[in-house]
């Protein structure tokens, strides 16, 4: 019998994510139906959102305990029941954190083969797609505009800055520690960057950006929303793009504060997004990333861990803020 390897979660976290709450297991390699297609996975994507999946409804079903745990991988197809697929073709499909996977064929499309195959996952797949849509079509900076990105080493936020720097905005990056902060203004180009480790966001935000915030492209929450919020300028936007802060504790005992009033005397626009809402402009978005791309406006950084049985880990160290850029594993 052939072997499926796979990561299950054993239960769901109370409080922060740990090891203990996932395990391994061995069941057989699935066959697929008419209409399926059996793929391998090459690349398991690791987001944030892997998290809150674990706290209920989304924008998917809730994970439950004793579920292969839920992701999208960079998979190949092994064997084929759809005529537009064949063996050794690329797709993106949701797998689970598992080797082999039967998934429904109607959803997927053929990719590329490009090198790095990498960049699939991260500037060419949901992550870029995020960050464009995110930024261009639900902030719409202009030119000489101030944009704020927190999480900003980060594969969204990393992305996001880059963008808005493309389209003629001053760009500042919120991350955690010294390092990432040199990172952002030294390699990728922000006009200056916030270390949130080092307390008073509120305080240093004003300081980097004296004449205020036109767009803020939020992946955290709490706090450090509060922060920008409170620096914003009239009439501009907040895009809410995921709360990282909020998916991996105990939840907070108060929101932001002040936000009704702030939101109203300024006239601000805060709205939430999910990226397959645009994906009818998909193809459009995927080309000029790629001229950006290859005309080095675009710098990609990936982190790429080896091992599904490190996915776990890997998840962990994500949350906690480890990762420069797109983070996966290698299968």
């Amino acid at each position: 019998m052939a072997v499926n390897h796979q990561v299950i979660l054993a239960e769901k976290p109370r409080g922060k994510l740990a090891l203990e709450n996932f395990q391994f297991a061995e069941a057989e390699v699935p066959s697929p139906t008419d209409g399926e297609v059996l793929v391998k996975a090459r690349y398991v994507s690791l987001d944030a959102a892997n998290r809150a999946w674990m706290q209920g409804v989304t924008y998917r079903a809730a994970l439950g305990a004793g579920e292969v745990m839920a992701g999208g991988s960079l998979a190949e197809v092994v064997e084929s029941r759809a005529d537009h697929l064949a063996p050794g073709d690329l797709v993106f499909a949701e797998t689970g954190w598992q080797e082999f996977a039967a998934v429904p064929a109607k959803h997927l499309a053929k990719l590329p083969k490009l090198e790095p195959l990498t960049h699939l996952l991260s500037v060419y797949g949901v992550t870029g797609l995020t960050a464009y849509f995110g930024l261009l079509r639900v902030g719409g900076p202009k030119p000489g505009e101030t944009v704020v990105v927190s999480a900003a080493a980060g594969a969204v936020g990393s992305i996001v800055g880059q963008i808005a720097k493309i389209k003629g905005a001053t760009v500042i990056g919120i991350a955690g520690g010294a390092e990432k902060c040199a990172w952002l203004t030294d390699q990728l180009g922000f006009d200056g960057a916030v270390d949130y480790k080092l307390g008073d966001v509120r305080r240093a935000l004003r300081a980097a950006c004296p004449n205020g915030v036109d767009v803020y492209f939020d992946n955290v929450g709490g706090d450090i929303f509060e922060a920008a919020l409170f620096n914003m300028n009239n009439h501009g936007r907040i895009v809410c793009c995921g709360a990282v802060s909020q998916y991996d504790d105990v939840p907070p005992a108060h929101g932001p504060r002040g936000v009704p009033g702030l939101i109203v005397t300024k006239r601000l626009k805060v709205d939430g997004f999910v990226v397959m809402d645009f994906y009818a402009d998909k193809d459009a978005a995927l080309a000029e990333l790629k001229s950006w791309v290859e005309a080095g406006k675009i710098k990609v950084q990936e982190d790429v861990i080896d091992g599904l049985e490190n996915l776990p880990a890997a998840l962990i160290g994500l949350l906690a803020g480890e990762n420069r850029g797109k983070r996966m594993v290698r299968v």
